[in-house]
């Protein structure tokens, strides 16, 4: 778990230094629209979810978790290095994020088995916890380093996603260094991992109830990019402290992560996921208001501390250990695809009918749907 929270804290400040400047550099010095950036935006989730079902069931099959992770990881570090040499062209960035989003595809259910695999049931929101920390270190950090690298060199993207590449093939080493594999030995039977094997899993009510439940809220649920966007545009801040945004939701995700995941773990998982999704309703209603920075970005990271880890500790143990990629898997491409059309609904509708529509339709259905979550769920709080 130590070992791959290195990773991810290694790997997190690589992907996040490009993910703190990418909206910036693409809405304001390659001046794509909101709904370009929105498809984009949305590319991201989506090329996820044609990945992680194959990339979770080859993990099972061959219990290669790691080796599925590691190609997952490799792939994300050498797309550093060719943003830039994409240029302007909206086909060649679309390429280059589909592949770095591959990656991710690839590598995140085998993670998530790993850690559901090497800790005990009743830990399971505490050993999260722990590991979205670590991974949330890497989050604070890379921005900082973004700022750093954009300050010293007078504005340079490129410097940036150079710097990013490097860093990410540090992440790729420690993984083949020092991650062990969760393997099945040879001696013991294994039941069979087929694609059709993981889609059964849909027939256990329970899993079938969180899956729908995590693709309905992801619909009405707001990318970071747009979040960020929106505060930067309201609060008139400079374009070169825009790397810093981001600070604040990790900031918070940091503080909370290790405490909401023991909180899960006594109180119940689904009810802390549910209350971190009002706590995103909260974040968008001060966004319409008064836009107070600070308390968008708490409420920002608390919605993340609430959710990401707790989700997988809800499925977890759900599933059973020759299918546990599988079903991360099939969770997790249920959520990336919604949350793609929920980037592309958004740009198009800051396009044609500006920002503020947008996000009170977001934040009303998101209400809306968090209510009809609680009734679904509330036989298992």
């Amino acid at each position: 778990m130590f070992a791959l929270g290195a990773v991810s804290l290694v790997t997190d400040i690589s992907s996040e230094m490009v993910t703190a400047v990418l909206p910036l550099y693409l809405t304001l010095s390659l001046g794509l629209s909101p709904l370009q950036f929105g498809l984009l935006d949305g590319l991201s989730f989506g090329v996820t979810a044609l990945v992680r079902l194959a990339g979770g069931n080859l993990a099972d099959r061959w219990q290669r978790r790691k080796l599925i992770a590691g190609i997952g990881y490799g792939l994300s570090a050498l797309c550093k290095p060719a943003l830039p040499a994409a240029g302007g062209s909206v086909v060649a960035l679309g390429a280059v994020i589909a592949v770095d989003r591959i990656g991710k595809g690839l590598r995140t259910a085998p993670r998530d088995a790993l850690i559901s695999l090497s800790a005990p049931a009743g830990e399971l929101g505490q050993a999260f916890g722990v590991h979205r920390a670590m991974d949330t270190v890497g989050a604070l950090l890379g921005p900082l380093v973004a700022f750093a690298v954009l300050t010293g060199t007078g504005g340079a993207y490129d410097a940036v996603f150079v710097v990013s590449f490097c860093v990410a093939v540090l992440g790729v080493l420690l993984l083949v260094m020092y991650v062990r594999d969760r393997r099945t030995p040879l001696s013991v039977p294994r039941p069979a991992t087929s694609s059709r094997a993981a889609l059964g899993l849909l027939r256990d009510a329970a899993f079938r109830r969180v899956c729908v439940v995590a693709a309905v809220l992801g619909l009405v649920t707001v990318g970071d990019a747009f979040v960020y966007l929106l505060l930067q545009r309201r609060g008139g801040i400079d374009a070169v402290y825009f790397p810093l945004l981001s600070i604040g939701t990790a900031a918070v995700y940091l503080l909370l992560a290790v405490p909401v995941g023991r909180l899960a773990d006594r109180l119940g998982r689904a009810p802390v996921f549910l209350a971190g999704h009002v706590a995103l309703v909260a974040a968008y209603l001060v966004l319409l208001g008064p836009g107070w920075l600070v308390a968008v970005l708490v409420l920002h990271g608390t919605f993340y501390a609430a959710t990401d880890g707790v989700l997988m500790a809800v499925a977890g143990p759900m599933l059973p250990e020759h299918l546990r990629t599988s079903g991360l898997a099939l969770l997790q491409t249920g959520q990336a695809t919604t949350r793609l059309l929920s980037s592309v609904l958004f740009g198009a509708v800051w396009t044609m009918y500006g920002s503020t529509q947008g996000l009170a339709v977001m934040a009303a259905g998101l209400a809306a749907c968090v209510l009809g979550a609680w009734f679904a769920m509330r036989r298992y709080m």
